[in-house]
């Protein structure tokens, strides 16, 4: 059925396009050149302090990068002759319902620099618009059936944004939400996902306040002879503490296999660089630390879980 990735994957992610466009420089509309080198420059900040982490201790075998041909085709192509686990992302940036970059073209494109996984964000609630859901499904399944044809592997970003009435349920508690109503919408998205012929190789998702929903995501994952999918946490540009309360309650679950948190360790050195408050040198000496120190968090907390079943 899928082909499956249940090794571990410590993935730093720097596939924004939007984000750094608008919230690093402020430019909106087409880019120029000099902006777009700009851009490239950047993410290449990125690069070299992951390949900074693997040079100071972190297994190669278990870390990865994810970034756009955008702004990171040579990043792309480069990790791919150094043998590095990479991911390239196959979404319009910056829209509600997932579309291909590059239309029916994406398969070309993903040939050109030769990821290891292709990656989707996707917004998906199960409770939400049905005529778009079946609509960003039909388009999933299209890129499922391409990669596994293919022998390339798919990683899966699901993000269950709140609907004003599910807000409005909880008192417009945010949190509350995370706890209380989005793990069991994230099931139903992924058995949903799952009956119009998605399969995921890899599950991108948001974290779980409690072991117990982590479990039973887990399991949604992996139901119906799937049992070699795996799932990863992804950091939302949280703060520091709670992306150490996601890893550390995921590490404790089996079937979760790593991560994929990247605003929280290079947000604050790349704007302290734009700035002239600190070197390059120094912006790659502290994103790597961060993505070693995720690393270690997680493999730490992992070996201290107590063995458990998967929950059902």
């Amino acid at each position: 059925m899928t082909l499956g990735y249940d090794r571990p994957l410590y993935v730093l992610p720097f596939d924004h396009r939007a984000t750094f466009s608008k919230n690093v420089f402020g430019w909106t509309g087409p880019l120029g050149p000099e902006q777009t080198a700009a851009i490239v420059a950047l993410k290449q900040v990125i690069y070299d302090a992951f390949l900074a982490a693997l040079a100071g201790g972190v297994p190669k075998d278990r870390a990865g990068v994810l970034v756009d041909e955008q702004f990171g085709a040579a990043i792309l192509r480069d990790a791919v002759r150094r043998g590095i686990v990479t991911a390239c992302t196959v979404e319009k940036s910056g829209q509600d319902e997932f579309d291909f970059e590059y239309g029916a073209d994406f398969a070309r494109h993903l040939d050109a620099v030769g990821p290891t996984f292709a990656k989707v964000l996707v917004r998906y609630n199960p409770e939400g618009d049905r005529a778009l859901n079946r609509r960003q499904a039909a388009r999933l399944r299209r890129l499922s059936d391409y990669l596994h044809g293919s022998g390339r592997l798919f990683m899966f970003e699901l993000l269950v944004p709140a609907l004003p009435a599910q807000l409005e349920r909880l008192g417009s508690d945010r949190r509350a939400y995370d706890r209380e109503l989005r793990p069991a919408l994230m099931i139903r998205a992924i058995r949903e996902l799952h009956e119009a012929g998605v399969e995921p190789d890899v599950w991108k998702i948001e974290g779980n306040d409690s072991r117990a929903d982590a479990g039973k995501v887990v399991a949604a994952a992996r139901e119906g002879g799937r049992e070699a999918v795996g799932c990863i946490i992804l950091g939302r540009g949280e703060d520091d503490a709670k992306v150490r309360e996601w890893l550390t309650t995921a590490a404790g679950v089996p079937g979760f296999i790593g991560f994929a948190v990247g605003r929280t360790a290079f947000w604050r050195p790349l704007q302290s660089h734009r700035a002239g408050e600190i070197t390059r040198a120094a912006a790659v000496a502290e994103i790597a630390a961060s993505y070693r120190e995720w690393v270690d968090l997680f493999e730490t907390a992992k070996r201290g879980a107590p063995t458990a079943e998967v929950a059902t």
